[in-house]
């Protein structure tokens, strides 16, 4: 007869249920959606491929972030606007730099506290007025769309400086362009901020149960609204990315990577109730959701289908991790 130590239970059990990890099945159905692509286009898993697949992932990759932040908040928490909040940010990236390295810090400090503001809002909303997170911020969205309007009559204008063009789009090292290595950076410092910092841990206090925190003396007020504010912040990062990467500036920029933003946490792992995930499983859930996008482009679907196909996942996937506040209370 023998006998399992703990060590030895928990490995098997590991071994048993990697199934279970959205990480995992996340980067197991990434690598079949190259296979496959290869198979129906060849190239499709080219060395060159999969980097300009991981550029564009990484613009969503960063609008990820301040979604990964106000989901683990809890409290039912998303952010709606950070597609309109991005495009704000481009646009006004582009108006201050004008095709201009002059401008270049100016024009990315502006935007940065435009979408720190708008952040800023969506937080007071719900703190102040007890505005549900989900009305508030798809408040905010229409609010933002406005202001565009507004801001720009209806014709964007301006272009990105081409220092920051040179930044995204450069090649370095092993002919990787430049903005996936920032977004490695970030993957780090984000995860280093949310899982060895205080604040991050009161990130994912409040996000596992308010109340008991609140009693314990988390500042809840002053994390959630510290949330929404990282949010805005990091989806005008994003909006610059693009930027740089188009060097010039659309209406509806980022319009299209709202939903995406929310799937791809999600689809990391992060529970719509709060409280547990991670930044790591966001940033892989954006690579998922743009190899599939590229792989129902290169089987020749309609626009419309791959919208129907990303609407069916997320709906699916809400509808997998919904049961987790049931478990959870």
């Amino acid at each position: 007869m023998t006998i399992d130590t703990p060590i030895e239970k928990l490995a098997a059990r590991s071994y048993t249920q990697w199934w279970k990890n959205p990480v995992l099945i996340a980067l197991v159905i990434i690598v079949l959606l190259i296979v496959l692509g290869q198979i129906f286009s060849p190239g499709f898993g080219s060395y060159r491929q999969i980097l300009a697949m991981l550029r564009v992932a990484s613009f969503l990759g960063f609008i990820a972030i301040g979604q990964t932040i106000v989901i683990l908040s809890g409290g039912d928490g998303i952010d709606l606007s950070v597609g309109k909040t991005a495009t704000l940010g481009a646009i006004v990236a582009a108006k201050v730099m004008d095709g201009s390295n002059d401008n270049l810090l100016l024009g990315i400090l502006v935007p940065l506290a435009v979408g720190c503001l708008i952040g800023l809002a969506n937080g007071i909303g719900i703190l102040l007025l007890k505005i549900p997170p989900f009305v508030m911020t798809l408040g905010m969205m229409g609010v933002v769309t406005g202001i565009i309007l507004a801001y720009t009559k209806g014709v964007a204008g301006g272009r990105s400086a081409p220092a920051l063009t040179g930044l995204v789009n450069g090649r370095w090292l092993l002919d990787i362009p430049g903005v996936l290595f920032l977004w490695a950076i970030a993957i780090v410092l984000v995860s280093i901020f949310l899982r060895r910092t205080w604040t991050g841990w009161n990130i994912f206090a409040i996000g596992a149960n308010r109340s008991a925190s609140r009693l314990s003396g988390v500042p809840v007020s002053r994390t959630v609204l510290l949330s929404y504010v990282l949010s805005g912040f990091f989806a005008v990062v994003g909006g610059l990315m693009m930027l740089g990467y188009t060097e010039t500036v659309f209406l509806n920029l980022a319009d299209n990577l709202t939903l995406p933003s929310v799937a791809a946490v999600v689809i990391g792992g992060t529970l719509v109730a709060g409280g547990v995930g991670g930044y790591l499983g966001s940033a892989i859930g954006a690579v998922l959701l743009t190899v599939l996008s590229s792989f129902l482009t290169t089987i020749n679907m309609p626009e419309s289908g791959r919208i129907i196909v990303n609407g069916v996942v997320l709906i699916l996937l809400l509808a997998l991790y919904g049961r987790q506040r049931k478990l959870r209370s």
